[in-house]
């Protein structure tokens, strides 16, 4: 069980789920709903920011703007490799390390679909040492999704010759 694994109570479960509703609800407020002092959430809160638990991360909810987010699967020889490129590429919100048929996942970003098809032809479609490459792109979200981005991506074009040119973090980082 989560809670079992987590080591939380029912009053960090109940702070969570309440924080997840509404993340600009006051300590106070949170009080009030599950009936302990203000001082008393205020601790747990910061207990459970502490262990990472419980994180307050700024950005864009993807579910409410019109921007175009795509999953990328790679089965590639060498996965460290893009894990760090992710790390650089800010059409790259986060890159996850997979089992099965594929071994990387990416989930990409941009305003325009081209620029997001550019990056994967460029830095995945033509090397070597991956073996497979599927984009898919999403065409809904059920829940709020907030991740940041990086408006870095804007400034780059990226061309199948190129890559995102003379601005590629990726490239400039391993140089």
């Amino acid at each position: 069980m989560i809670s079992e694994k987590l080591k939380l109570d029912d009053i960090d479960r109940e702070i969570i789920r309440l924080v997840q509703d509404n993340p600009e609800m006051t300590h106070t407020e949170i009080a009030e709903k599950i009936d302990r002092s203000q001082p008393t959430v205020g601790m747990r809160i910061k207990k459970l920011e502490k262990n990472g638990i419980l994180q307050f991360q700024p950005g864009i909810n993807f579910k409410l703007v019109d921007l175009h987010l795509a999953t990328v699967e790679i089965n590639t020889r060498n996965p460290d490799e893009i894990i760090q490129m992710a790390k650089y590429c800010p059409f790259i919100l986060n890159a996850f390390r997979l089992s099965g048929d594929h071994n990387i996942c990416l989930l990409l970003a941009s305003s325009k679909l081209e620029k997001l098809d550019a990056v994967v032809n460029y830095h995945f479609r033509n090397q070597k040492h991956i073996n497979n490459v599927s984009m898919e792109i999403i065409t809904e979200i059920a829940k709020d999704l907030i991740l940041p981005i990086d408006f870095d991506s804007e400034d780059h074009n990226p061309t199948l010759e190129n890559g995102c040119g003379p601005n590629c973090k990726w490239k400039n980082a391993i140089k």
